[in-house]
């Protein structure tokens, strides 16, 4: 049995432990409260952008642009978006296990030509793709340190721009969905080429599209205005939920922690009164001897 020096030693040690881990916690806390009002206020945005960019397009169904370009797939890109932090679980090892799935299943074949590249924004992401001897070919860690709409533009531009130059065929998105503060969903969306109005909506639906709305000055201005503000949007938001999910499942692992501190106290506390009440046994029981002695 471990001394009381010892014992008191690992005690002060685990409940300097349970102090980080608290204000962790509360910080993560006031960070995720922040964080949801952020995206609960971009998801109607979105969508309502969404929704009036393919009534446009179900007025003119048939017309073609760069961003509905679904052609032969030959090079691929996987942007994964996780943390610069630790100390949230599995958050970060989640999303990137996610990402190498999709590269080994549904691009085995472009994945063993190296035609299968990484994006990652997050370091703890990046370093968890480089332990498994996957290749880096663009990091953006700073888009979470100074998280804004406009310091984001140039690299989902930049995105937009690899794809219609044809550098990549399809760009896909690994991240973690916004649930709750205990529950977030590893969720994989294709950035890159857009479903066209046809996929998502009935013949019906697109006709009386045709015959609901009238379109000024042009389907074709409105759609080349929308279009990338869309994308961009899209992007955003989906940075904003990786952002909320990782203090959510930081102020879960950090109340975790704490509860843990708080049962090894305990426990910590028990084995040190039964070692102290041992202890004091001993000291009893010598000092009864040595007075028996004396009478002898």
């Amino acid at each position: 049995m471990a001394n009381l020096k010892e014992i008191r030693t690992r005690i002060e040690s685990v409940s300097s432990t349970k102090q980080i881990t608290n204000a962790m916690k509360m910080v993560s806390a006031a960070k995720l409260r922040r964080a949801q009002d952020a995206i609960i206020q971009m998801r109607p945005y979105a969508w309502k952008l969404h929704e009036i960019l393919l009534h446009c397009q179900m007025c003119m169904p048939n017309k073609e642009t760069p961003f509905y370009s679904h052609r032969e797939v030959k090079r691929v890109l996987i942007v994964v978006i996780g943390s610069n932090r630790g100390l949230c679980g599995a958050f970060n090892i989640n999303v990137a296990k996610k990402a190498i799935e999709i590269s080994k299943k549904d691009f085995r074949e472009l994945a063993s030509q190296n035609k299968v590249d990484f994006i990652c924004i997050g370091k703890k992401a990046e370093d968890y793709l480089k332990s498994k001897d996957y290749l880096i070919t663009e990091t953006r860690h700073d888009l979470l340190d100074q998280l804004s709409f406009e310091n984001s533009i140039p690299f989902i531009q930049s995105l937009l721009d690899k794809f219609t130059g044809s550098n990549y065929d399809r760009i896909e998105i690994v991240y973690n969905q916004f649930k709750n503060a205990a529950i977030q969903i590893v969720t994989r969306e294709t950035f890159l080429p857009l479903s066209p109005p046809q996929d998502l909506c009935t013949a019906e639906e697109i006709d009386i599209a045709k015959h609901s709305y009238l379109i000024e000055p042009s389907g074709d201005f409105l759609v080349g205005r929308l279009m990338p503000k869309y994308l961009k949007t899209e992007f955003y938001k989906t940075i904003l939920e990786s952002v909320a999910s990782e203090y959510g499942a930081r102020m879960t692992s950090m109340h975790k922690a704490t509860d843990n501190a708080d049962q090894l106290i305990k426990e910590l506390r028990t084995q040190y009164n039964k070692a102290r009440q041992s202890s004091i046994t001993n000291e009893i029981i010598e000092i009864v001897g040595g007075a028996e002695a004396l009478k002898k």
